[in-house]
């Protein structure tokens, strides 16, 4: 092509921005020189590269000196049969080069090509076909194929590869890394930002995409979708980790099947043993556009997605609940938490495993190249006397085991425990100074041990940390949450702050190591409340100091009992009792605090008439705290009953109210206020 054209210009400009595919040149080197394939079927969605593959395969055939000639569908009739499509060179000359580009637009051209074209080519010469859609399984389901056809599924660049695409469009330094985390490797993706990068030359500011890049993109890589239920399916399928059939159908409860169907045969939705899920950038424009376009409704899929995430994380089973927290936690991306692992692994990198007896000897071999002599002896000693608090990690391909966690729980501590593990004696030396625990309830502390090479390792850190938090959400009767860390990394800090964890100022020692400790109180936020911030995260400030639960004594409880039965009649006053910021009235959402206590306390008058044994009792509250009774010996005057025996009614049905109340404070609003003993 001469040099004074605009398509030599073009051409150059071209093979500047082309970067990588290594892999796939050398496939297709192979069978050009012989050694490879007949037919080359590329495939991968819109703007991952296609197109530009298929002109450095031109240029590579070119340059060995074979005939090129490439066929383009989106030139073609959309009903044609392919037949008058420039292809026929390829059937006279054993040499030639045929490319065939957007397959998928010409309806039945694939079926054409495998049937009826390529059986009549010469031996010797090459058809590359390209789309975005997989081939036809009739193709691999075809002895005759078996040899001659290679499929090459067309993936995002290499980060390497993306960096070098970056600096060959001169994108300014600041805008290089959310561009990046946004296109995910995709090419198109990355073109359009960095020229809209370049343009704004970095304007002191992070980059983010505009809407016109979301359109383009959306354009592009999705096309036009056949209704408003498959945009939705679409968009819930990109705000989801994964996507299965009963995740979509908490979303959208209309045609789920066909949905799920649709999005599975979709060239930008990928699967996996867990689910579905989009390629990174389709994830990422189709977020922004809903996010821009109906924040509302943005808003309410995300609610509804993050309830029924949410009831997984309660109701899985033991094996299945990590998974459960990592779909909950990823619908918090990009929202202020910290960045998640992005997408769906077909395999997860590490399996974890109960300990077991045998297992023992390797935790002290992991525990003493983690931290030390000092940590392994806890770890062996709390081994021996908890040993179902312990897990395992392997490495899922080699099996080898890289770390251990444990998540101890404490009701009491006998006395060689606080000098066998002095983290764990502070942590309960802090719970007990702090909110001390009430009857029944225990002290959870997690411990950590990997080895150094895997100590930051981002996806071993989740995987640990997804189990902690499964713990947290899912104990009974847990007063505090302690997790104690030696010298943790920045992502481990930020995300544990994220997620609610304190710091204590005291730095307890083991061996030669200060540790840290995060801690959390479960009274003061209860695991609904923890995810209702996590969900909808509080303003900085007091309000959000405001929002913990007052944690009570049982004594503090029944004496701020009996002095709200003495204010029954005064919603001002009750307003001011502790009780308003307890569980108790905390789990009656929406409501008014003291009109809601006051609900709570004729409640708890009134069902003691559910027991006979109860009913002097109910009848002795009703008459001076329901009925407004202004003295007690009136009240008993209107009972017709001797006034020591009247208080010694009242007394016990207060007592009763206590106890009923108090039971519902630790147990929650399922449990009875009465319980007949």
């Amino acid at each position: 092509m001469s040099s004074g054209l605009l398509g030599w210009r073009l051409q150059a400009a071209r093979e500047t921005a082309f970067v990588g595919r290594e892999e796939e040149l050398a496939v297709f080197n192979a069978a050009l020189y012989g050694g490879g394939c007949s037919v080359l079927y590329v495939h991968g969605p819109g703007g991952v590269g296609k197109s530009a593959l298929l002109r450095r395969f031109a240029g590579e055939a070119a340059a060995a000196g074979r005939p090129v000639s490439m066929v383009d569908g989106l030139m073609l009739e959309p009903a044609g049969s392919g037949a008058d499509s420039g292809a026929e060179p390829v059937l006279r000359d054993a040499d030639a080069v045929l490319l065939v580009d957007h397959v998928e637009r010409v309806q039945g051209w694939e079926e054409w090509l495998r049937e009826r074209f390529l059986p009549g080519v010469p031996v010797g010469a090459l058809v590359v076909i390209a789309g975005r859609y997989p081939p036809d399984m009739r193709w691999q389901a075809d002895p005759g194929w078996a040899g001659a056809l290679e499929v090459l599924p067309l993936r995002g660049l290499r980060a390497g590869d993306a960096q070098a695409l970056l600096d060959s469009r001169g994108v300014p330094a600041e805008s290089r890394e959310p561009l990046l985390a946004f296109a995910g490797g995709h090419p198109l993706a990355l073109l359009l930002g960095a020229a809209a990068a370049v343009k704004d030359g970095g304007a002191g500011r992070r980059w983010t995409p505009d809407q016109g890049v979301v359109g383009t993109l959306l354009d592009q890589l999705v096309g036009e979708l056949p209704s408003a239920a498959h945009r939705h399916a679409l968009e819930v399928c990109a705000h989801a980790r994964v996507t299965t059939e009963d995740l979509l159908r908490a979303a959208l409860p209309q045609d789920t099947g066909t949905l799920f169907g649709w999005l599975r045969r979709s060239p930008f939705v990928e699967s996996c043993g867990l689910g579905l899920f989009p390629h990174d950038v389709v994830r990422e424009v189709v977020e922004a556009d809903l996010r821009w376009r109906d924040p509302e409704g943005y808003a309410a899929m995300h609610d509804r997605l993050h309830a029924h995430l949410a009831e997984r994380v309660r109701t899985a089973s033991d094996v299945d609940v990590p998974g459960a927290v990592a779909a909950l936690l990823f619908l918090r991306r990009g929202n202020g938490a910290p960045a998640g692992s992005r997408r769906c692994r077909g395999e997860d990198e590490f399996q974890e495993e109960l300990v077991r007896p045998e297992d023992v000897g390797t935790l002290v071999r992991v525990a003493t190249a983690a931290e030390g002599a000092a940590s392994a002896g806890c770890a062996a000693f709390w081994a021996e006397r908890q040993p179902q608090a312990f897990r395992l990690y392997r490495r899922t391909g080699t099996g080898e085991p890289v770390a251990f966690s444990a998540w101890l729980s404490l009701a009491e501590l006998d006395e060689r425990e606080p000098a066998a593990d002095p983290l764990v004696a502070a942590a309960w030396a802090h719970a007990r100074a702090t909110t001390p625990l009430r009857a029944g309830e225990h002290v959870a502390v997690g411990r950590l041990w990997a080895l150094p090479s895997y100590r930051e390792h981002a996806p071993l850190s989740e995987a640990i940390r997804w189990r902690m938090i499964a713990h947290c959400l899912r104990a009974e009767r847990m007063a505090w949450s302690c997790i104690a860390l030696r010298h943790p990394d920045q992502e481990w800090v930020e995300r544990l702050r994220h997620y609610g964890m304190r710091t204590v100022s005291e730095e307890p020692r083991l061996g030669d190591d200060a540790y840290t400790l995060f801690v959390h109180d479960w009274r003061a936020v209860p695991a609904r409340a923890w995810l209702e911030r996590l969900n909808h995260p509080p303003v900085a400030g007091p309000s959000a100091a405001t929002a913990e639960l007052a944690v009570l004594s049982q004594a503090q409880f029944a004496e701020a009992v009996r002095k709200a039965l003495r204010r029954l009649a005064r919603p001002d006053a009750l307003a001011a009792s502790p009780l308003t910021r307890t569980r108790l009235i905390a789990e009656r959402a929406g409501q008014d605090p003291a009109a809601a206590l006051g609900d709570v306390l004729r409640q708890a008058i009134d069902e003691l008439r559910e027991d006979p044994r109860a009913v002097k009792f109910h009848r002795a509250l009703s008459v001076t705290f329901l009925r407004g009774t202004p003295t007690q010996e009136l009240a008993a005057e209107r009972l017709g009953l001797p006034f020591t025996t009247y208080r010694r009614h009242l007394a016990a049905g207060i007592e009763r109210v206590c106890a009923g109340l108090w039971h519902r404070e630790l147990y929650g609003a399922g449990a009875p206020v009465y319980r007949s003993t």
